[in-house]
């Protein structure tokens, strides 16, 4: 018997090259099953088709010359399941997802890495994950660690959230209907404030002095860090960190001692302005083809579809 391989066929598949193109191409804007009755074909086959394009399309230089990433966890489903990813931030592309989220699982990264690329990596970003803290530090001692700044500020207007919550506890009746009511105005940039949403604001200035003095660390600390100079982000981040110990607000005074012991990863920022929205910008989309597809059962399947 003579086996010759043919330019319209696929080697080690029942399926033409055409075909499972078309295949892989239904994959991406419609979930499996559609594809199943499309094409007439198993669910299972529909899985192993992607994953044997993937495999063909995938970059083998995509771990090579790096120098900046951005590390993140994407939940695949409930119940804590997540995949660990990382981003290349000169390509902007996701090179690496894999199980899990632990120092274990990010250290599987690193080593398929040589000791040339390990040495070459000059940024990290990431958020306040000691897991993945602990894999960077072990692993790039030379890496300059950049804590993103949309997670830190998300720590301090989640501080300011359980200040409202507290007060809406505290009060009563009208009082505690109105300070219920005032989350998105609190939250918000003061650029995108309406009328009305500036409207709550001054009833909080003139009602509640400790909501008011929250939203006023909220707004401070974003101020921190929109400085370009990094002395000045610096002092500012300083005088902050003092006002928000000495606050009385518990939530405050709990993100403070956080705060401070990340204060040099949150301030790389101002100097090198590296941050993980690509990461977050990925995330997002890999959330809409999660809903699309109906949500996947484990993570090889996410990771095909990720990388």
């Amino acid at each position: 018997m003579h086996v010759e391989q043919l330019p319209w066929a696929r080697h080690d598949s029942r399926f033409t090259t055409d075909f499972e193109e078309k295949v892989a191409y239904l994959a991406q804007i419609t979930h499996k099953t559609a594809v199943t009755r499309l094409l007439g074909i198993a669910w299972r086959s529909v899985g192993r088709i992607i994953e044997s394009i993937v495999s063909d399309r995938l970059n083998p230089t995509r771990l090579k010359g790096l120098r900046s990433i951005g590390i993140d966890e994407f939940s695949y489903r409930k119940h804590h399941r997540y995949i660990t990813l990382v981003v290349d931030h000169d390509t902007q592309r996701v090179i690496w997802a894999a199980e899990g989220k632990s120092a274990d699982t990010l250290g599987g990264f690193f080593d398929r890495l040589d000791e040339q690329t390990l040495k070459a990596i000059q940024f990290v970003t990431m958020d306040m994950s000691a897991s993945y803290l602990k894999a960077v530090r072990e692993r790039l001692p030379q890496a300059q660690i950049v804590f993103d700044r949309f997670h830190v500020q998300s720590l301090v207007s989640d501080a300011l959230d359980e200040v409202r919550r507290a007060e809406v506890r505290a009060l009563q009746g009208e009082e505690a209907k109105t300070v219920k009511k005032t989350r998105y105005p609190l939250l918000k940039n003061p650029w995108n404030l309406t009328r009305k949403d500036q409207q709550k604001l001054a009833d909080i200035q003139r009602n509640n002095a400790r909501l008011y003095r929250a939203y006023l660390l909220k707004e401070a600390f974003a101020k921190a860090l929109d400085y370009r100079q990094l002395k000045r982000a610096r002092e500012a981040l300083e005088e902050w960190l003092a006002w928000a110990s000495r606050s009385q607000l518990e939530p405050f005074v709990k993100v403070a001692r956080t705060i401070r012991q990340y204060k040099e990863g949150i301030l790389a920022y101002i100097r090198d302005r590296y941050t993980n929205a690509r990461v977050e910008d990925i995330n997002n989309k890999l959330r809409v083809i999660a809903r699309r597809a109906f949500g996947f059962h484990s993570a090889s399947s996410n990771t095909v579809i990720i990388i």
